[in-house]
């Protein structure tokens, strides 16, 4: 029999699913505002695997992921714990931005103070009753507006740890990728705890194939845990990204690209022009290297020195 786990002052007891509130702050309105934490604590002691989604609030395919995993997932067969929290910038949510109210990025607050700013406030709640709680970590992103992400990991592939639960989670690429300052992913790690970021689609669109990659990989990770038993694929050969390059407009006007999510490029392949209104100036984009193309923009119209593709480095 598994121990029960308490969040914020709540019990909860094996073999129990429970919904907690954790209150975050007052709106101006007097309307207390709260974090949703669903925990299913299972059978058997075992990992306890936080997922959470929707830290910048406009990023929406992590809900929906969260949403089906624990569809799958039952206390009675599950071994260990997991601690999902599908909305985490529960104001940026709300508001559809990926922002909080005063403007912050929560992504880039952690791991918070009590006393600090809304941001450092809620990034501090977080780290206190989910983070610390828990022995391994997958947050789910999307691409920032106005661009769109081929699915993808990003982590720490030099621990041991992490890079089996990347190879595990099965996604068509894992980035090698360094801590940002005030990142979730950087005050996980700081406290040992392994965790992957996962980056798929744009905002405030539901992209099925990158919900459905990561339905399927959160699943994969909690079976190579031995957390679930239940049927899933097995998982690709892990393809390994240790250098990205954006390629940058090199001029204002309206964009044409000529390449998709997921194509391999040459060195020197046109990618696509940049036009103007008048027909004319026509300027080509070449690929300044060979690789994948894992992120693009999805707004025609740029200024000179905008990202426009987001190109994984092929291995020289």
């Amino acid at each position: 029999m598994s121990d029960a786990i308490e969040i914020n002052g709540t019990i909860v007891p094996p073999k129990t699913r429970q919904r907690i509130e954790l209150p975050v702050a007052r709106l101006p309105t007097q309307t207390m505002l709260s974090l949703p934490v669903t925990v299913v604590n299972g059978r058997e002691n075992g990992p306890k695997l936080w997922l959470s989604a929707a830290l910048h609030g406009d990023e929406i395919n992590g809900v929906e992921i969260i949403r089906q995993v624990l569809q799958r997932i039952s206390p009675e067969t599950l071994v260990g714990t997991a601690i999902a929290v599908p909305i985490v910038n529960v104001f940026g949510f709300i508001e559809q931005s990926r922002y909080l109210p005063d403007r912050r990025d929560l992504n880039r607050c952690f791991p918070g103070s009590p006393r600090g700013s809304l941001a450092s406030r809620l990034a501090h709640l977080f780290m206190q009753e989910i983070v610390s709680r828990s022995t391994h970590g997958i947050d789910l992103h999307t691409a920032s507006y106005p661009r769109t992400n081929l699915p993808q990991i990003r982590a720490n592939l030099d621990d041991r740890e992490t890079y089996r639960c990347a190879e595990a989670f099965g996604a068509p690429v894992a980035i090698h990728s360094t801590m940002r300052d005030g990142s979730l992913r950087q005050a996980a790690s700081h406290l040992g705890i392994p965790i992957l970021l996962y980056e798929a689609g744009e905002t405030l669109r539901f992209d099925r194939r990158a919900i459905q990659i990561g339905v399927t990989g959160i699943l994969r990770v909690m079976k190579c845990l031995g957390m679930y038993a239940g049927e899933v694929p097995d998982p690709p050969p892990i393809s390994v990204v240790q250098t990205t390059q954006w390629i940058r407009s090199p001029r204002g006007g309206i964009l044409h690209l000529e390449i998709e999510l997921g194509q391999t490029v040459e060195k020197k392949q046109r990618i696509g022009v940049i036009v103007d209104p008048f027909g004319e100036k026509t300027v080509k984009i070449l690929s300044p290297e060979a690789g994948l193309i894992i992120g693009c923009t999805q707004n025609p119209l740029v200024n000179q020195g905008d990202g426009i593709v987001h190109l994984a480095l092929s291995p020289s």
